[in-house]
């Protein structure tokens, strides 16, 4: 297939703008003519990490922490922010102490991804931890989370877990899954 010419961005305009949030529209020209106007999330350049902890003894470590999105909670991988000057893996090993209480000396990177590329930029790069060590940080949720285990044998009965839903901890399991047999 032939590459083809991004469109031309003739205008920016922030459209809404909340504490976290600012929505942005731009005005784009095809390379056929065609003009249309486009929302998205206006990039922060802030990206974020989430990693699928493995112990010694074969279990996944996930957290089970309230979401506004769907107004319940929610079990996946731990996740968070890249803090400003720190890098993906630094970030991965701080989000682990905050959130599970566990560092890991091994921190294999398995992709990076984008949710929704028409409306969001930010990135999230997904690890694999292993050869966990135990080490606790202070995180910044409003209540303590619940750390599951779950059997490493058992992974794919997370898939028809009804909490188990996110897209990003369902594609970090499966290429977590790929990573361990390869």
């Amino acid at each position: 297939m032939a590459k083809r010419t991004p469109p031309e961005i003739l205008a920016k305009q922030t459209v809404a703008q909340s504490r976290l949030f600012s929505i942005e529209a731009l005005e784009l020209r095809f390379s056929n003519g065609e003009e249309r106007t486009y929302e998205r999330m206006r990039p922060s350049g802030r990206h974020a990490v989430m990693i699928v902890p493995v112990t010694e003894q074969g279990d996944l470590l996930l957290v089970r922490e309230y979401a506004a999105g769907t107004e319940r909670y929610e079990l996946g991988f731990p996740k968070g922010l890249i803090d400003p000057g720190e890098s993906a893996i630094e970030a991965a090993n701080r989000e682990l102490k905050e959130e599970i209480g566990f560092g890991a000396e091994q921190l294999v990177p398995l992709k990076e991804v984008v949710l929704a590329p028409s409306y969001f930029s930010s990135k999230m790069t997904l690890f694999i931890g292993q050869n966990l060590y135990a080490e606790q940080l202070v995180g910044d949720e409003p209540e303590p989370l619940e750390v599951v285990r779950w059997p490493l044998a058992q992974a794919e009965e997370l898939l028809t877990h009804l909490d188990f839903s996110e897209a990003r901890s369902i594609t970090a399991l499966m290429l977590a899954l790929r990573y361990l047999k390869s």
